[in-house]
């Protein structure tokens, strides 16, 4: 399949799947630094995951059949062990109907853990999101529809713990330090847990559009002051300073179509990209010029990036390449040279 010339410009290179992409990972190991893996969207029990390398001498895509695996259901997120460690084992994790940990070799990719979090069956309620705590790798974070989020020790494959987070849906999931992690979900608020504490949580925002769900949400793990969040079918992104709840620290409603995925960079903690419905990338200086502590300043981006259809998902890469973003849309990988 050929790459159109609308799709041909300079510092954006294109890498075309053989199914709809919507998922996708950058590996942090040092000796994969430019790896990325890539969820399919298939209306079907059987969808893919595919490991795709980066060449940013050649700027070419290598990929391998022998790490290319069949997954149950679309992956609802993907994670590479969040390690630049050698020494640690190659592994990638999946989320779906269960949470999968992956081990790839050189000529192959092998299920190493299949892990349900419902004691008392062998099914499980989908998992919507997770995220692998960098900070103590033994640890994975799950959200789910069942409204529970799920501790994990992967080392023991047990749970660790499990709370009842929400009264709805629990859409997505961030550690923001050790023991500390936020969640989102169709309640419509932004709830922190502290696992020194599983008795309480704290509400740190809440939508103001009644009824209305918040489906991502991200903590800035180079500055913890700060989460972002969106809501179902806004524009918006959400910046909360978790020093100053339930005030929005500011709005960024410069997308003319609905958010669907955010990422701050993994290095320089005030920047933060969000894509959406309008086939566009933005990014943000946050705080940046126009910052009002009132949440009332209007923010410009610093860069965009158009695309030729919708935009459903964006990871910034890992702190050695920070010049590049990942995109997806479509069929279609594109990593950004910023």
């Amino acid at each position: 399949m050929q790459i159109s010339e609308a799709e041909k410009k300079q510092g954006v290179y294109t890498y075309i799947a053989h199914w709809p992409i919507c998922s996708l990972a950058w590996s942090v190991r040092r000796d994969k630094h430019n790896r990325l893996a890539i969820g399919s969207f298939l209306e079907d029990y059987s969808n893919k995951v595919e490991l795709v390398q980066f060449n940013a001498d050649t700027t070419d895509f290598v990929t391998n059949n022998c790490l290319l695996f069949d997954h149950p259901y679309a992956p609802t997120n993907l994670m590479f062990f969040p390690s630049e460690d050698m020494t640690n084992p190659d592994i990638v994790a999946t989320s779906g109907d269960y949470l999968r940990l992956w081990e790839i070799h050189n000529d192959r990719i092998e299920l190493k853990s299949l892990l349900n979090g419902n004691k008392g069956s062998e099914f499980n309620s989908a998992i919507t999101s997770f995220d692998w705590a960098g900070i103590d790798t033994r640890k994975i974070a799950t959200s789910s529809v069942d409204t529970t989020c799920t501790i994990w020790d992967i080392e023991r494959e047990v749970v660790e713990t499990q709370l009842v987070a929400h009264d709805k849906e629990v859409y997505d999931i961030s550690w923001g330090g050790l023991n500390v992690f936020a969640s989102v979900s169709g309640d419509g608020s932004v709830r922190v847990f502290d696992l020194r504490d599983k008795e309480r949580s704290t509400i740190i925002y809440e939508n103001p559009i009644q009824g209305c769900p918040l489906l991502r949400l991200e903590w800035n793990k180079c500055d913890p002051r700060y989460i972002a969040t969106v809501g179902m079918d806004s524009n918006k992104v959400v910046i909360l300073d978790i020093r100053l709840p339930t005030m929005p620290l500011m709005e960024l409603c410069k997308h003319k179509g609905s958010v669907n995925a955010i990422s701050w960079s993994t290095r320089i903690g005030r920047h933060l990209c969000s894509v959406g419905g309008d086939s566009r990338a933005l990014i943000w200086d946050v705080p940046g010029s126009g910052f009002r502590s009132d949440g009332s300043g209007d923010v410009e981006p610093e860069m965009w990036y158009g695309s030729t259809a919708e935009i459903n998902q964006v990871r910034w890469s890992h702190v050695d390449q920070l010049e590049w973003i990942a995109i997806s849309f479509l069929n279609k990988l594109q990593l950004l040279k910023v």
